[in-house]
């Protein structure tokens, strides 16, 4: 299952040579991740509240292949890669058309409020299975 994620270029996005500035790529990542969990139908401040589980990003690797440019729609997919009782591995790819600009790997963890390792919330595994 590949979730779909629109994200428009504006000029805040871009540096002085009107690419992306590269750590943009994360913020953009980041929003495509909130919104995939939320069409999961996961209220990720009532699981805090509820089940006192927070998710976090244990590791990045990332890859930026061709810029994005100021006014450029683009288009990040987000897909998942392997699950364990306490992580998720996604898979997450900022396109432009079908032009590949930017790809990662991101492990999410869950932790309780205090920072401590949790399991994943079961409503979020069955979701996924």
């Amino acid at each position: 299952m590949t979730h779909e994620f629109p994200v428009h270029v504006y000029y805040e996005d871009t540096d002085l040579a009107g690419i992306v500035y590269y750590a943009n790529y994360f913020k953009f990542i980041e929003r495509a991740r909130t919104e995939w969990v939320r069409d999961l139908g996961i209220d990720q401040v009532k699981l805090k509240e509820e089940d006192g589980v927070v998710f976090a990003v244990r590791r990045v690797e990332a890859d930026y292949l061709s810029p994005a440019k100021f006014d450029d729609d683009l288009i990040v997919e987000t897909t998942v890669e392997a699950m364990t009782g306490a992580r998720i591995t996604l898979n997450q790819v900022v396109k432009r058309d079908e032009e590949r600009l930017f790809v990662s790997q991101v492990t999410l963890v869950a932790l309780t409020a205090t920072g401590h390792p949790a399991r994943l919330p079961a409503i979020l595994r069955r979701k996924l299975h």
